[in-house]
């Protein structure tokens, strides 16, 4: 175990808690509920949740089912099986890297794990931490990884460490950033440094090597432009399940099976963080520092494909951190993304037209979500600004703050928000009592 588990309900009395509590556990809607949010932007990998209805207005006084400070520093998202919430957390100099269990109903903490305690630690960026990261969670196993400094695989159970890895180095220079994503039986991690760019599939089982792909296209001569810090998501074309990366320089399909590669586009920029999206058989790739720009790209193509076999571009207002999040209207598809500095642009997701661009104030890191007819962004400041893109002229409909910096994407459990801070997590309901 590593820090003191600390549990702070802050409520004015016993008797409030326990009413809220049990308005979680009959329910007071029909709308329909998410039950479990396994990975970075929930159950598809791409921040979209159909058919919830979800807190709108809240602050540190009303709403709040619970709150609990989360020890150590943390960008990572939480992820749950609709019970239990788990987070990865770190002291702020890297020398203990952990994982935090929560109950979901109660926000009581469960479980402190201290998971790794690397002895040669490099220098972060100053906007990252040492648990940027964040965890998959599939059948009672807690995926952690925390880049060069480890991979490891967790009964969530016992707490009981199964498997590790700590031979798969990557020189992040800025700390670690891309999370695992799952696929049937393999943990498939990127590690996209300055020295070697490569995908490394591991067996769920025993944490051991099934297949390794590095990337095959040139790079710019200086290593500092080679690294990345995105990640992959999985999406089917033709029948054939894809895993599309993002890199410096380059993005690549691979079969997430066996690592064969399946096609790649090149383009100039590194350090990408944001997520891709898919609508049908296209990509929407975000292209990294120092000029990004978002690249629509079908996904049906082979081999390498040249700059000519992009759908579309666009250059303005793109982000250098947030993913971009799909919203889908009677007629059209709109790719949505707010840039680091706050300004939100939608695109026609086929054509690339910007249909509306909006000035929200704040920076971003976390990248939105989409949940019943409503976009989430959750500034840095700590401020989320929700949105209706679906006005005819979008604004936002309601700003709510907490304290604390928010640099973790917002999750939804039930028909609740989950929101992590710096120092906190928080679970927030329309029927929430302080």
């Amino acid at each position: 175990m590593f820090y003191r588990p600390f549990f702070r309900c802050q409520l004015p009395s016993r008797l409030r808690c326990a009413i809220a509590l049990l308005s979680l556990l009959i329910g007071t809607n029909s709308s329909a509920q998410v039950r479990e949010w396994p990975q970075f932007r929930g159950p598809t990998g791409q921040g979209v949740v159909e058919d919830v209805t979800l807190p709108t207005e809240w602050d540190e006084s009303n709403g709040v089912v619970w709150k609990v400070d989360i020890p150590g520093l943390g960008h990572s998202s939480p992820v749950h099986d609709g019970d239990t919430i788990w987070v990865t957390t770190a002291t702020e100099d890297g020398s203990i890297l952990g994982a935090v269990s929560v109950d979901a109903r109660t926000g009581s903490i469960i479980k402190n794990l201290t998971i790794f305690e690397p002895e040669s630690i490099e220098e972060i960026h100053h906007d990252n931490s040492y648990a940027s990261p964040t965890p998959v969670l599939s059948e009672g196993k807690l995926f952690v990884h925390f880049g060069t400094y480890g991979t490891a695989c967790i009964d969530c159970q016992s707490g009981r460490k199964l498997w590790e890895r700590t031979d798969l180095l990557v020189e992040h220079q800025g700390g670690p950033g891309s999370s695992p994503v799952l696929y049937e039986d393999l943990l498939i991690i990127t590690l996209d440094g300055a020295q070697e760019q490569k995908l490394v599939a591991l067996d769920t089982a025993d944490g051991s090597t099934r297949w390794t792909r590095n990337r095959s296209a040139p790079f710019r001569t200086n290593p500092i432009t080679h690294r990345a810090f995105s990640t992959p998501l999985i999406c089917e074309t033709n029948g054939e399940q894809q895993l599309i990366s993002a890199g410096a320089d380059q993005c690549h399909a691979y079969s997430p099976e066996d690592g064969r590669e399946l096609w790649h586009i090149r383009y100039t920029g590194f350090s990408n963080v944001p997520r891709p999206v898919v609508v049908g058989d296209t990509v929407f790739i975000c292209t990294g520092f120092f000029q990004p720009e978002i690249w629509a790209v079908p996904t049906n193509g082979t081999g390498e494909l040249a700059r000519a076999n992009r759908i579309w571009s666009h250059k303005s207002s793109v982000p250098d951190t947030p993913s971009p999040v799909v919203v889908d209207s009677v007629d059209v598809s709109m790719i949505v993304m707010v840039s680091n500095k706050g300004i939100v642009t939608a695109l026609d997701a086929s054509t690339g037209k910007q249909a509306w661009k909006l000035r929200i104030g704040g920076n971003f890191s976390s990248s939105p979500i989409s949940a019943g007819g409503l976009l989430y962004f959750c500034s840095e400041e700590g401020v989320t600004k929700i949105v209706d893109p679906h006005q005819s002229k979008p604004r936002v409909i309601q700003a709510n703050r907490l304290p604390g910096r928010i640099m973790a994407s917002p999750v939804v459990i039930d028909q609740d928000l989950l929101l992590r801070t710096d120092n906190s997590l928080y679970r927030i309901s329309s029927q929430g009592v302080r």
